[in-house]
């Protein structure tokens, strides 16, 4: 009896918030995801044809990844069963297992297993699932936020088909709204949102469909019974939330568009994706270390002060602290991007590395060993060696590779800012070296 009356409850959703209001109950009244969804898309000649294989949806947070779950289920037959990976565990998954089992076993009625946020589940947790994929007793719909390729395992993984929801489109989600002011489950006509408010709304709910109805219902008691208006839209939505989970897509992404600009001498970009990370509350060392990093690998030699400026940011910002940190960190960004770059650094180090890695530990030329002892000094350890600083020109024209590496270049300067100098001196030591001759022993 209980059950009957959890159940009426359920369906009666009059108090329920004006987004699960309003969700869609057929592939007709879904809006957006027309890559997936429109006539002859993947998605839904696989519905249409009651083929719907196990899935994963990627999407940001408010693309309908949810309700696809329960239209899916609803318009093949399945019994639609939910779980969220926050708080279920290896026993929900048991238990619904064997509600499904049972429920082919009584009517040979198929079950759709929807869960929320799969990519918190534990390896254990994505295991227990396998079986039960791989067999048909259930049919899997996984909903995540984060890049699957990363958070699924490969064994689960194979078993779906990936699908990338996409952010709505601000045409998309001002077409949602004026549908929801008018329709019944909605506010049925009662109540009227200005042409502005609908738009403004459009574009601050960035993509998210639940984000601008959760901020429409407050608007609208906002407006107590007048026309929303911007305003009052406005007063709904407060200060954007920025998009930026410190743990997943989004945080590379913005990263990686922070180093990009930076790489492409774009300060104005550089700033910008400084900002958003540290307003999305980044750790500000998480950005220096960066900074630094940058500061060797794409500026290196062209501008050796690149990496003091870089170091004496993070002193700054260990000294003084957030909020002011944000303008030595500002500075330090924009002299980063305006920079002359170089990779040079870094092609050395790869360049070497590949020898190294093929080639093996090769033999340091004895003339500069180390010769600490006399019997070492007989082997002929240290034998010969020019001390540069006993030459003009601190120079002299010696053979420090290992034999099997004479005449291997690793570092080519570029032309770029004070590294065009140091091409120029190694240009110089390398035709001396090739003259085989010294700069003249000093006086």
């Amino acid at each position: 009896m209980n059950d009957l009356f959890t159940h009426a409850a359920e369906k009666d959703l009059s108090n329920a918030p004006l987004a699960e209001r309003v969700r869609p109950r057929s592939l007709a009244e879904v809006v957006g995801q027309e890559h997936l969804l429109g006539e002859g898309k993947l998605l839904r000649r696989a519905i249409e044809a009651d083929k719907v294989p196990s899935l994963v949806f990627w999407g940001p947070p408010g693309t309908g990844k949810t309700t696809l779950g329960r239209i899916i289920a609803e318009t093949t037959g399945c019994a639609f069963e939910a779980l969220s990976a926050v708080n279920a565990g290896v026993k929900d998954i048991r238990e619904v297992v064997q509600r499904a089992k049972e429920r082919w076993a009584a009517r040979r009625q198929r079950t759709l297993l929807f869960i929320d946020e799969i990519h918190r589940f534990n390896k254990a947790q994505q295991d227990a699932l396998l079986p039960h994929v791989e067999r048909g007793t259930l049919t899997l719909i996984g909903a995540t936020t984060e890049n699957p390729s990363f958070e699924v395992n490969s064994a689960l993984l194979s078993r779906c088909r990936v699908l990338t929801l996409r952010s709505l489109g601000e045409d998309e989600l001002a077409t949602l709204v004026r549908r929801v002011i008018a329709d019944e489950r909605g506010f049925a006509g009662k109540v009227a949102v200005s042409d502005a408010a609908v738009e403004h709304l459009a574009q601050a709910s960035y993509g998210d469909a639940r984000r601008a109805l959760s901020a429409l219902e407050v608007a609208a008691a906002h407006a107590a019974g007048g026309e929303v208006k911007v305003e009052h839209v406005e007063e709904a939505l407060q200060s954007k939330t920025l998009l930026y989970d410190k743990a997943g897509e989004e945080h590379y992404n913005v990263i990686s568009a922070f180093i990009k600009s930076m790489r492409g001498s774009d300060p104005d970009a550089a700033v910008y994706y400084l900002v958003r990370m540290l307003e999305a509350g980044e750790d500000p060392l998480f950005v220096l270390r960066r900074m630094v990093i940058f500061a060797g690998e794409d500026i290196g030699n062209a501008d050796p002060q690149a990496l003091q400026v870089a170091i004496s940011c993070l002193q700054a910002v260990q000294f003084v602290g957030l909020p002011e940190a944000v303008l030595p960190m500002a500075s330090a960004v924009s002299y980063l991007a305006l920079a002359p770059k170089s990779n040079a650094a870094l092609m050395a180090y790869s360049n070497a590395r590949k020898d190294v890695t093929e080639k093996g530990p090769l033999p340091v030329p004895l003339h500069i060993r180390n010769a600490p002892t006399t019997l070492m000094k007989k082997m002929g350890y240290g034998g010969g060696y020019k001390y540069p600083h006993n030459f003009e020109g601190s120079y002299v024209a010696e053979e420090y590779l290992p034999d099997a590496l004479r005449g291997a270049r690793y570092y080519a300067p570029t032309q770029n800012g004070f590294e065009k100098e140091l091409g120029e001196r190694l240009e110089r030591i390398l035709a001396a070296r090739k003259a085989g001759g010294d700069g003249g022993k000093k006086q």
